[in-house]
């Protein structure tokens, strides 16, 4: 790499400033600055200002370093002086030339208001501080930084516009008023931020049949896509409001509003009464948003260490009027919240993507904007499925595909080397003690319990529990 040419201009105010530049000099051509200064550089016969015009006018020249004390700045306003003439081609440069970050100015002193002293034609631009000793490395760095055109914040590449913003009609649930409102009143501790709740997961359920889908031209594999790529923004509020919820009011109202919430939306994973005529495959999109919106309520929960409450939703029996699907039974536990969607095992075969789960790439993905780290997605589905274990029922973890990743346990049970964490998470596994979970565990290690598989792809409960070292510590 070729070493940055830098010019160094500056006021010769006083012997110990003179030092200071040179100091500066010193520690850039260190740092493998190729840096021109008129101590180093101008020597006896040479034209001073043609020296000073080549500095700032060459192309070669990529950076100039303005160091701006009082004297600087006074003799740059005042035209005064060796000063006076750089600050006149500066100038020059500074506003006829649009691109800009050649010139910077370098503050080594400010006036008894404590305003840097600067150049009156440079004080609307950005400059670097380095007249305050226990800022000097931080802001050193910085100077590297513009120097060698390697800024601490580089702008991502654009990506593509979402799917859900393109042309055509798209659904709104119309909860975004109440969103916001709720918001507020939960902040603010309003008296009547629960019937705010409320009134925002009644219309949340009821408009969320303007999401059933219509008879379509084309795949309608690709129809359940983009329905669920459309509902993005909605399940992204539902998201931020869950986590007031968890932050500012945990309370049993709520959670009893938000149990409700839930039970109000499993009708939707059905034919309704009135649709007599159906696919299986009609209902796959709110069989995959609705298990969404279940997991990120259980993830967040645990992730602000409200396990009662994750309890209480696990706990929980849900309501279903007229349910024949589930045979006589009109109460169902949480795990009705997931079933399988054949349509995106269709759609893996159709377009040969050869995925081992479709879906749990479509929740890693969607993931990154929710403002919940996958990783607690993951510990939700693997609480999610060693209750569901305990009492005998199924639910397949989707997440867990991705739990290669780590290598150890998820952070409630590693934290659950302390007897008394490990006292407030048991509830999740309804359990009372460690040893209750050791006839689980073995099980797994001896197949006599089945682990769900990605083709050769599995995980290990007892290193997700951290089972050896559960409640070992006071």
């Amino acid at each position: 790499m070729i070493a940055p040419k830098l010019f160094i201009s500056y006021s010769w105010s006083n012997p110990g400033h003179e030092q200071w530049v040179v100091d500066l000099a010193t520690e850039l051509r260190e740092s493998g600055v190729d840096v021109i200064l008129d101590k180093w550089d101008l020597k006896e016969g040479h034209d001073a200002i043609a020296f000073m015009e080549q500095m700032v006018t060459n192309p070669e020249i990529k950076k100039v370093a303005i160091i701006s004390d009082k004297t600087y700045s006074t003799k740059a306003d005042g035209r005064a002086g060796g000063v006076g003439t750089e600050t006149q081609i500066i100038s020059r440069e500074v506003y006829e030339k649009q691109a800009q970050e050649k010139f910077v100015a370098i503050v080594t002193e400010k006036d008894e208001d404590g305003k840097p002293c600067l150049p009156t034609y440079y004080k609307s631009r950005i400059y670097i501080d380095l007249s305050e000793a226990d800022k000097y490395s931080e802001n050193f760095d910085r100077l590297l930084r513009w120097i060698f055109d390697k800024p601490l914040y580089i702008k991502p590449e654009l990506g593509s516009k979402p799917t859900f913003l393109s042309d055509g009609e798209h659904v709104s649930l119309g909860t975004t008023a109440h969103y916001k409102r709720c918001i507020e009143a939960i902040k603010s501790n309003k008296p009547y931020s629960t019937g705010s709740f409320e009134e925002y997961c009644n219309v949340f359920a009821s408009n969320l049949e303007r999401f059933r889908l219509q008879k379509t031209e084309g795949e309608y594999d690709d129809a359940i896509v983009k329905s669920i790529e459309e509902f993005l923004p909605f399940r992204n509020e539902s998201i931020q409001l869950f986590m007031t919820i968890a932050q500012y009011s945990p309370t049993q109202e709520f959670m009893s509003i938000t149990h409700r919430f839930f039970e109000n939306l499993l009708p939707y994973m059905r034919s309704p009464p009135h649709i007599t005529t159906y696919n299986e495959a009609d209902f796959d999109n709110y069989k995959f948003v609705i298990h969404e919106l279940f997991l990120y309520v259980i993830a967040i929960f645990l992730k602000y260490e409200r396990f009662e409450q994750a309890n209480y939703l696990m706990t929980q029996q849900y309501y279903i009027p007229g349910n024949s699907d589930y045979g006589r039974d009109v109460m169902v536990s949480f795990v009705a919240f997931r079933e399988h969607i054949k349509s995106l095992q269709y759609r893996n075969e159709r377009l040969n993507l050869r995925r081992l789960a479709l879906r749990a790439d479509m929740l890693e993905q969607r993931s990154k904007a929710s403002g919940i780290d996958f990783r607690y997605l993951m510990q939700a589905d693997f609480v999610l499925f060693m209750r569901a274990e305990r009492e005998d029922e199924g639910w397949w973890p989707e997440t867990l595909l991705y739990v290669g990743r780590f290598h150890s346990a998820f952070e409630i049970f590693a934290r659950s080397v302390s007897k008394s964490y490990f006292d407030k998470v048991k509830c999740l596994l309804d359990v009372n003690h460690v040893n209750d979970l050791k006839e689980q565990i073995e099980g797994y290690k001896a197949d006599r319990r089945r682990l769900p598989t990605w083709e050769f792809e599995s995980f290990s409960p007892s290193v997700l529990l951290g089972f050896e070292n559960l409640a070992k510590k006071v």
